[in-house]
């Protein structure tokens, strides 16, 4: 841990230049719960990681960067079929695979709380992820979650998903004007765009669709600023409505999403590939560690900025984890499906520039020296966690003291 924490001046450095609007957003959702905090502060976490940490001693992984309970989900992927999966591939590196499993791990003693789920009860759904994930990786064969093997919770996730319909969807994110599909400006998913950021993006998609077999298919029809997330709001987003297979009920929505870069790369031990932008780094890493990618996942250039661009679909979703309904075998059974999901995630990209092989792994998963320590050092941040948002809460730097609002001067400076 950092001997001196300067978490305010941490978050504040780390969120600069960032959009006002969507960076308000961010601050009040931070302001939640402590969960909320921990998912918008990963810069945090690996911050505060101790530098030559005996946990380091583990097999090399392609990791997500940023695991908490709510960046797994599920997605249609490009053959048209729903996963569950890691859903989030922003701060993607090569690191010890322990990185990840500590923050999960954070992230179920932090979100426990929330979840209304006492110390004890957290732990042991730990205990459910660890032997789920060890098993899996002991096996050493890939596989991967879909409605048909899904079990519980996520059954039920994949199932509700599968009925609803592009129309349904599209008009829940859209409205007409006249003849004509525009985009919702509802303030809570979507934000009007700049007329140069409009005229940048279309432009781009002009450019980009000439090169498809199918130019018509990605015809601008609207553009916004997109809303979505905790840890990157406020980075340059956009959600793209385009002609699709016709208008008005074929339409398609596309994310568009800048990349900054990893927050881990400040903090990173192993070498890493020379990607040639970050999209590339995003895209080929989370293409290299899911069974199937989400449909239009491309690495894309605009100007000095690169993006990654894939397609906006109803099936993108999240464990609704609140509604476990006081039935902790169900949130047991959710640790057991994400915990072979990561051991799978991590045996498939195994053996790529650097990373890990299954004999690695198998070795890794039949040693007893790291469960303790990892789960001691989780249990440990939660409660750093919980004091740091606390210290965020009553920033009078950060929030108003009379009203609680952010204070703008911060977020546009």
């Amino acid at each position: 841990m950092s001997m001196q924490r300067n978490v305010i001046e941490r978050i504040l450095i780390f969120n600069q230049g960032r959009d006002p609007d969507r960076l308000i957003l961010k601050y009040c959702a931070m302001r939640a719960d402590a969960f909320a905090f921990l998912r918008g502060t990963c810069h945090l976490f690996y911050q505060d990681w101790p530098a030559n940490s005996p946990l380091d001693d583990a097999p090399s992984a392609w990791i997500c960067g940023d695991l908490h309970l709510e960046n797994f989900g599920s997605f249609k992927g490009e053959n048209r079929l729903t996963y569950f999966d890691i859903n989030d591939f922003d701060e993607a590196v090569l690191a010890p695979a322990t990185w990840e499993l500590a923050r999960f791990l954070t992230s179920v003693l932090v979100g426990a709380k929330t979840l209304e789920v006492n110390n004890s009860e957290a732990i042991a759904l730990c205990h459910c992820f660890l032997d789920s994930y060890t098993a899996a990786l002991q096996d050493g064969k890939a596989r991967w979650l879909e409605r048909a093997t899904a079990k519980g919770m996520i059954k039920n996730l994949l199932s509700n998903l599968r009925k609803r319909s592009r129309p349904e969807f599209l008009d829940s994110r859209t409205k007409f004007k006249g003849n004509k599909r525009i985009l919702h400006l509802d303030g809570k998913r979507a934000l009007p765009a700049e007329d140069a950021d409009y005229k940048k993006v279309t432009l781009f998609m002009a450019e980009f669709a000439a090169l498809q077999p199918n130019p018509k298919f990605f015809k601008v029809l609207d553009v916004a600023r997109r809303i979505a997330g905790t840890g990157s709001l406020g980075t340059e987003r956009y959600i793209i409505l385009v002609e699709g297979l016709g208008s008005p009920a074929g339409n398609y929505l596309l994310d568009l999403k800048h990349e900054p870069g990893s927050a881990l790369a400040p903090y990173l031990t192993l070498p890493q590939p020379e990607w040639e932008t970050e999209a590339e780094r995003v895209v080929n890493i989370q293409r290299r560690v899911q069974a199937i990618s989400p449909a239009f996942l491309n690495a894309v250039q605009i100007g000095e900025r690169s993006y990654v661009m894939r397609e906006l679909l109803p099936d993108s979703d999240r464990l609704q984890l609140e509604l476990w309904n006081g039935k902790l075998r169900r949130l047991e059974n959710v640790m057991h499906a994400m915990g072979k999901v990561m051991a799978w995630d991590h045996l498939r990209s195994g053996g790529r520039q650097g990373s890990a092989i299954a004999d690695e792994w198998i070795s890794f998963a039949a040693r007893s020296d790291w469960r303790s320590p990892l789960l001691e050092y989780a249990d440990g941040y939660a409660l750093q966690v919980v004091t740091d948002w606390n210290e965020f809460c009553e920033s009078p730097l950060i929030f108003d003291p009379l009203d609680g609002s952010v204070n703008k001067s911060v977020v546009s400076s």
